[in-house]
């Protein structure tokens, strides 16, 4: 599913059980959204955070924000529910956890359907377990309304029994693989979370991993972590300019008839051209986000 560049840079967890958290988030300035009503919310307390949810939506007030609700797995108890409260509320997105085949991604489809949805509305899948994340390629060509995948490392390391380690060396095959899948089929794809709120320095570096691995943004659990990854995931100065000046090189050149151009000693040939052009139109969504 091929959409518009638009920037997913911050993508925060909002736990649905909370009023002032829904509140709080049309004055955040995350990309993305996600209002949850699976793993930050207690069984007692899913239909407080499914009714929040859909309230908060039909309120809106959340401007440029895209909003998506992460919904209990359709094999719970609540799956069903969650899908019937947020169908018709203005969601943007709805996102299903621990996706482990196609298949119940037409199922999530249907059911929205069937809830009176609006056709086509976006979905989104974790991968966060091994059995997902094996599966990727059929799971992110498995559905036509499919637009992002979602890497869920908390639950992969768990399932992997591994270890968290500063260098995320543990989930590098996972997320390489969820970038892989998402690239070969024009799918947003958005890094896991980093756990420790107190530590600065390891959030910067792994949002900073996570660009140059490819990522298009980074899911959060906390609002301060929110400058870090819009920075992290935005282009610099210095990357913008570099990008202006391979494609007006490389214009150049095809305009006087040849295949190649050369900046700074360095050859710029159609793939370079093709990036700058996603650098700026990057930066641009950013400017008007």
């Amino acid at each position: 599913m091929n959409s518009p560049i638009r920037p997913r840079r911050s993508v925060l967890y909002m736990p649905g059980a909370n009023a002032r958290a829904l509140d709080k988030a049309r004055s955040l300035d995350a990309d993305v959204l996600i209002l949850d009503l699976e793993d930050a919310v207690a069984p007692d307390a899913k239909a407080q955070a499914r009714e929040q949810v859909a309230a908060a939506l039909r309120a809106g007030g959340y401007g440029r924000r895209e909003c998506v609700v992460r919904v209990n797995a359709l094999d719970t108890i609540w799956g069903l529910d969650d899908i019937r409260a947020i169908a018709r509320a203005g969601a943007d997105a709805v996102l299903l956890p621990k996706v482990q085949s196609a298949a119940e991604l037409d199922a999530l489809a249907q059911a929205l359907d069937a809830a009176g949805a609006p056709a086509g509305l976006p979905l989104w899948a974790m991968a966060e377990t091994p059995l997902g994340f094996l599966r990727l390629d059929a799971i992110a060509s498995g559905h036509p309304r499919l637009a992002a995948i979602v890497v869920g490392t908390s639950d992969l390391v768990k399932d992997l029994h591994a270890r968290h380690t500063p260098s995320r060396e543990e989930t590098l095959l996972a997320r390489s693989m969820a970038v892989m899948a998402a690239r070969a089929h024009g799918l947003a794809v958005l890094d896991g979370v980093h756990l420790d709120l107190h530590d600065d320095t390891g959030l910067e570096a792994a949002c900073r991993q996570g660009r140059d691995q490819g990522f298009d943004g980074k899911t959060l659990i906390h609002p301060k972590q929110i400058a870090p990854a819009n920075a992290a995931f935005a282009p610099t100065e210095e990357e913008l300019a570099a990008a202006r000046k391979r494609l007006d090189a490389w214009r150049a050149a095809q305009a006087a008839g040849l295949g190649v151009a050369v900046v700074d000693g360095a050859l710029v040939e159609n793939l370079h051209a093709r990036e700058a052009e996603r650098v700026l139109a990057l930066a641009e969504a950013i400017l008007r986000a």
